[in-house]
């Protein structure tokens, strides 16, 4: 549980899952919101900061937490995904299918439970941080209790 002065839906549903979570906030006024960014701000490693990449198939989206300074393989994700082909979902459409904007996309809490992998890299870590919903907050918590939480599974899924 946390101390956030401000609860995100993402917050609300880690709170309601029991889930232990950690919150780091940042100022986001220089307009300075991508991952490598955000984990200096943060004062974390780039590997710990994870990225909420959003994909579509001809049919559905599919999830993708990454590490920040890390590339989406589009091929290795489709496969993971179980798709011929993934594309990257274009940002105007994020809001609309996820709740989220670019910057503060959470894999918890989206609009709908998506098809969600996480890079297989955070089972080596003891915690992983990821947007907390909102653009200048992050969750730091166990990279299970997030699969867990968005029945996600952990694949190799960068380039």
């Amino acid at each position: 549980m946390s101390s956030a002065k401000v609860k995100t839906n993402a917050m609300r549903i880690l709170d309601k899952e029991h889930i232990l979570y950690h919150v780091h906030e940042y100022d986001p006024e220089d307009g300075q919101i991508h991952g490598n960014a955000v984990a200096e701000r943060i004062g974390k490693p780039a590997e710990v900061v994870h990225k909420t990449l959003v994909t579509r198939s001809k049919h559905s989206l599919h999830i993708f937490v990454i590490p920040v300074a890390e590339e989406l393989d589009l091929k290795k994700a489709a496969r993971a995904a179980g798709e011929k082909k993934l594309d990257m979902l274009p940002v105007k459409e994020l809001l609309a299918h996820t709740g989220y904007i670019r910057g503060g996309c959470s894999p918890v809490g989206m609009k709908k439970l998506y098809p969600t992998f996480i890079d297989h890299r955070a089972q080596t870590l003891e915690m992983i941080i990821v947007s907390a919903g909102k653009i200048g907050m992050q969750v730091e918590l166990a990279p299970q209790q997030l699969a867990d939480v968005v029945k996600a599974h952990f694949a190799e899924v960068c380039m």
